[in-house]
């Protein structure tokens, strides 16, 4: 069943707004901000018209170009801006448990992380993304994304006090089959 774009608007408005605006809370870490992100995405994707398979595709659409959206606007970004943007995560990592606490949630442990690490940790994890198309979304490329992300998942775990380490992970034995050695 294709899905027009007029179809899609009313649908994804009525049905999907509240996950994309999560998706887009996440990214921005401001509501206010978080909404026009959404607006401006929904533009960007519907504007050309396009006839998309199914709902489930027209959201992806849309939730890549959140993730464009919100890129492209740190990259515009004023100069005085970054500067301000830099020193607070420098204070963020400077001593996490000190300015953060011990209640930290993911919410607000990924407002810590730079945006570009945040947005492929975003679209890696809770989007689902595959590296190679974390890459194609956001014109990174693969080896950056893996980078990103690394770094992003390094520092979440520092803040939150997690572990993602291969040691901790629970594995299965392994049974040989008879096969040469």
């Amino acid at each position: 069943m294709t899905v027009t774009w007029d179809d899609a608007l009313g649908a994804l408005a009525a049905e999907r707004y509240p996950r994309l605006l999560g998706r887009a809370v996440l990214l921005c870490g401001d509501r206010s901000l978080a909404e026009d992100l959404v607006q401006e995405a929904l533009v960007a994707t519907l504007k050309r018209q396009r006839k998309f398979e199914s709902l489930a595709q027209a959201e992806q659409y849309v939730r890549r170009a959140i993730a464009t959206r919100y890129v492209d606007a740190v990259r515009s970004a004023s100069a005085s801006r970054r500067r301000e943007l830099a020193a607070y995560q420098g204070e963020a990592y400077a001593d996490p448990a000190a300015s953060v606490g011990l209640a930290m949630d993911l919410g607000a442990a990924l407002q810590t992380l730079p945006p570009r690490v945040r947005a492929c940790v975003a679209l890696r994890y809770l989007d689902e993304l595959s590296v190679r198309e974390t890459a194609d979304a956001l014109s990174l490329s693969e080896g950056a994304v893996k980078r990103y992300v690394s770094d992003g998942i390094r520092a979440l775990n520092a803040l939150l006090g997690t572990s993602d380490s291969a040691e901790e992970r629970p594995t299965a034995p392994v049974k040989p089959t008879g096969g040469r050695p």
